[in-house]
């Protein structure tokens, strides 16, 4: 069964791949330079575009949540990571750029992202064992990610272009972290208790996380490229549900020292990858290259005038 939950895991992430950066188009298309207001989002409700996003992320989270009713969380979670090469060589072909003229550097942090999810994942498959999600368990994962989202959503809120990009998606992935446990939990009650009597609490739980984190998403979008988006949710939220599964659920149990240090340093590198690719990203360089030049074009006005007769060459 596990082998057939990161099938599925795999194909989930090419349709969120596909729909983040048909998202992101739509997002740019329809507000253009007047940021995400309450009216710009009304108006992605109308877009067949953003809507042809919505369904193939609805898709990608629809398999995704079956295979997590299948394998351990800290199995089937991190394999998500594999969205984030898709969409950047989606966004390359996008911007007309061929994968041999992409920044080094971005391509080295999408490898260390892509590879240290993809050793953590190596690591846990042989360790991680599957455990109930006790109710206890999931009031107090929400705190905790309820606390951390609305941090991180501050954080966007008092601060511009790419950290703000990052906060959100950031938030986005943390919500989106809560989700996988909950998606786990109704799973389990599904199996194992008459539908009847199953307890809609963590539903209505995910049917919030899951507003909030789409939410969150779309000013991600708004604020920076696809590609940063999609590494900040498909290394945080299995960092998050990991985290929830090892610390709350026992997941980890089983896992010795050696394997334990090994998965922290995967994760650290992850994490490493994120931010590298936000330093490292085309179009961050490309806005670096346009500050220079029009800060050495100023430069050059200001001395032609300040010369000591008055007049300007």
């Amino acid at each position: 069964m596990t082998a057939f939950a990161v099938g599925l895991v795999v194909i989930a992430a090419c349709a969120q791949a596909v729909g983040a950066r048909v998202q992101h188009a739509a997002v740019h298309a329809t507000i253009g330079d007047g940021g995400l207001k309450v009216r710009s989002q009304l108006q992605l409700l109308r877009n067949p575009r953003w809507l042809l996003g919505l369904f193939a992320l609805g898709f990608g989270a629809l398999l995704h949540a079956v295979a997590l009713g299948l394998a351990p969380l800290s199995v089937v979670q991190p394999v998500g990571v594999l969205a984030l090469p898709i969409t950047v060589l989606l966004n390359a072909r996008q911007q007309g750029m061929a994968i041999r003229n992409l920044n080094i550097n971005a391509v080295l942090a999408v490898c260390g992202a892509t590879g240290g999810v993809a050793a953590f994942v190596v690591l846990a498959a042989g360790s991680a064992t599957a455990t109930p999600v006790l109710r206890d368990d999931q009031i107090t994962a929400t705190q905790l990610v309820g606390a951390a989202v609305v941090l991180l959503g501050v954080l966007g809120l008092f601060t511009r272009s790419k950290v703000r990009c990052m906060a959100y998606a950031a938030g986005c992935a943390v919500a989106y972290g809560l989700v996988s446990l909950l998606v786990r939990a109704v799973a389990q009650q599904i199996g194992s208790t008459p539908l009847l009597q199953i307890n809609p609490a963590p539903l209505l739980v995910i049917v919030v996380a899951m507003l909030v984190g789409g939410w969150l998403l779309q000013h991600g979008y708004a604020s920076g490229p696809p590609d940063l988006v999609v590494a900040c949710l498909t290394v945080i939220d299995p960092l998050i549900a990991v985290s929830l599964g090892i610390g709350l659920l026992g997941e980890a149990d089983k896992v010795g020292s050696a394997t334990a240090v090994g998965e922290v340093l995967c994760g650290l590198v992850a994490c490493a990858g994120v931010f590298a690719l936000a330093r490292f990203h085309p179009e961050t360089e490309q806005r670096r290259v346009q500050s220079t030049d029009v800060d050495a074009g100023g430069a050059a006005i200001a001395s032609r005038s300040d010369r000591s007769d008055g007049r300007v060459t």
